[in-house]
C-alpha cells in the first residue's frame, strides 16, 4: 500500500499523534509566554531604574547645575567634547 493510504487507514493513530503534537505545542507556547513575561518584567525594571537614575542626576542635591549643563537637564556636549 502507498504511504498516503496507511495514514488514512488508521484514523485513531492519526488522532493520537495530532493530540500528542498539540500537547507539545501548547507546552512550548506556555514556556514562550512565560519567557516573554519575564523579559517584559525585566524591561519594566530597567526602565524604572533608568527613570530614577535620570531624575537623580537631573539636578544636584544643592540645586545647582551640573558642570556643562545648559538650561535643560541635558549636558552641553560641546563643552565636554563628547557627542
Amino acid at each position: 500500500m502507498p504511504r498516503g493510504t496507511d495514514r488514512q487507514a488508521d484514523p485513531a493513530a492519526a488522532t493520537a499523534s495530532l493530540a500528542a503534537e498539540a500537547a507539545l505545542l501548547e507546552g512550548r507556547l506556555r514556556l514562550l509566554r512565560e519567557a516573554i513575561d519575564t523579559v517584559d518584567a525585566r524591561i519594566d525594571a530597567v526602565s524604572e531604574a533608568l527613570r530614577h537614575l535620570h531624575h537623580s542626576v537631573a539636578r544636584p542635591a544643592d540645586g545647582q547645575k551640573h558642570p556643562g549643563e545648559t538650561d535643560g537637564t541635558r549636558l552641553d556636549h560641546s563643552r565636554t567634547d563628547r557627542l
